[in-house]
């Protein structure tokens, strides 16, 4: 989905050696950043059909969001997945220990409803818990793992989001491999996402990431995703806190998930919505939205399918960014993309305004400040207001205005050089904090 402007057979040789070496879930899946709508944050349990029908947990609802998926544009740009959270099934397995869809709301099965995604050209997720129970009461996997996997690979499901209520946490090193492995048994491909870090780390545990990477697709670090501004202010933070151990363990095939998009709910303003969106494609993040399609507002649909940003976030490099800079309520987030020229890379740079004293903040920078070094300079662009600067070179100040709570987001195309040919040997990341330069009143 991303669009090169200029990829020579050294980036060509550079991204097969990558896909070469990717050592995830052995089920060739989510290469990049898995993109779709998930239920749970706007709709959570909500099991009262009689009284509330269009909102409630059900075949309707998902055959519903199908359709505007793919007639409102979502699908086009990139949004594969229609995912069931929690809350799709009968408190009780059936006589024969089959997990068993809710009669009055899933009259049809998950198999017809997997089906009709499919016809539309989608993908169809599912929602179990490594556990007794889910997080709301239902059936959980334990004890039934080899038969679950293999009813969901009969329903025609295509992502297992599994997480991790009522179980040990100290179990989970052995229970998530062995749910994986019994995915794959089914010869089904399934995009695998695991609760599994979350709860080891909330329990004091010291993850095994090495495992984890070889056995999910993408998993969970810190809280579920609430409704509001210092919700999605905390996720910031954590993965900007915490990226000496989070980036290295994102690529193709394995991501971390920072958790749904709110975008076009309640909580978020604008400007924090489009903040929320750039900073999840500097974090490689999964794009799950969790919105009411039906109703959702123009300005904020059109976030979600701004196309330049999806590109930024479905780079085939599949390296996650990083926060370089934070002082005075100011940060700048960066990270390096497709096309590469020589050593040097390609980057998406957001800049972010955490302050409230409600007045926009000037950010001058240097594109040498901001680790951008190639001589032959970059192109570089405003993928929000669609400014194209042109070819700047790396001694160029760039000022940006940015609104409060708000993001300006650019990407800095690399330009060639006759000059430098050789493939890189390492990823570079912009400087720290101490060597910026940088005015912002």
């Amino acid at each position: 989905m991303a669009s090169w402007k200029s990829v020579d057979l050294w980036t060509v040789c550079l991204v097969l050696c990558l896909l070469g070496k990717i050592s995830g879930l052995d089920n060739g899946l989510a290469l990049t950043p898995p993109m779709g709508w998930l239920a749970w944050e706007r709709f959570r349990c909500n099991t009262d059909c009689k009284n509330d029908p269009d909102n409630c947990i059900s075949d309707r609802l998902f055959r519903t969001m199908t359709d505007i998926l793919v007639s409102e544009g979502y699908a086009a740009v990139g949004y594969e997945y229609i995912n069931v959270d929690d809350c799709w099934l009968e408190r009780e397995r059936d006589s024969r220990g089959r997990l068993v869809p809710d009669r009055e709301r899933f009259p049809s099965g998950m198999k017809s409803l997997a089906d009709y995604v499919h016809s539309k050209g989608l993908k169809f997720g599912i929602y179990e818990d490594y556990g007794n129970f889910t997080c709301a009461g239902y059936p959980g996997v334990v004890g039934h793992l080899s038969e679950d996997a293999n009813t969901f690979a009969a329903w025609g499901v295509d992502y297992v989001k599994l997480d991790g209520c009522y179980a040990l946490p100290a179990d989970m090193d052995y229970g998530y491999p062995e749910f994986g492995n019994q995915l794959n048994k089914t010869g089904r491909q399934m995009v695998y996402s695991c609760s599994w870090p979350v709860y080891q780390i909330y329990a004091g545990i010291q993850p095994n990431f090495s495992s984890i990477i070889e056995h999910c697709n993408l998993w969970r670090n810190f809280d579920d995703i609430q409704d509001s501004w210092a919700s999605v202010e905390s996720i910031i933070d954590y993965y900007g806190n915490h990226q000496n151990i989070t980036v290295p363990n994102a690529g193709p095939g394995h991501w971390n998930d920072p958790d749904m998009l709110i975008i076009g709910n309640f909580g978020l303003s604008y400007e924090q919505s489009k903040t929320q969106f750039a900073i999840w494609a500097i974090l490689a993040a999964p794009l799950l939205m969790s919105v009411d399609l039906r109703t959702i507002r123009p300005e904020y649909k059109a976030i979600l399918q701004n196309r330049k940003i999806i590109d930024v976030d479905q780079d085939p490099l599949g390296i996650q960014g990083r926060r370089i800079y934070k002082h005075r309520g100011i940060e700048i987030w960066s990270r390096p993309i497709l096309p590469i020229q020589g050593i040097y890379y390609s980057y998406a740079v957001a800049f972010v305004n955490r302050r409230t004293d409600g007045t926009p903040s000037d950010v001058a920078v240097t594109l040498r400040e901001l680790g951008l070094n190639n001589p032959a300079g970059y192109r570089v662009e405003d993928l929000y207001e669609d400014v194209d600067y042109g070819v700047l070179s790396p001694q160029t100040k760039i000022k940006v205005k940015v609104n409060p709570s708000g993001v300006v987001i650019l990407r800095a195309d690399t330009q060639p050089s006759y000059l430098c040919n050789s493939i890189p040997t390492r990823t570079p990341h912009a400087p720290l904090n101490g060597m910026f330069r940088l005015t912002n009143k």
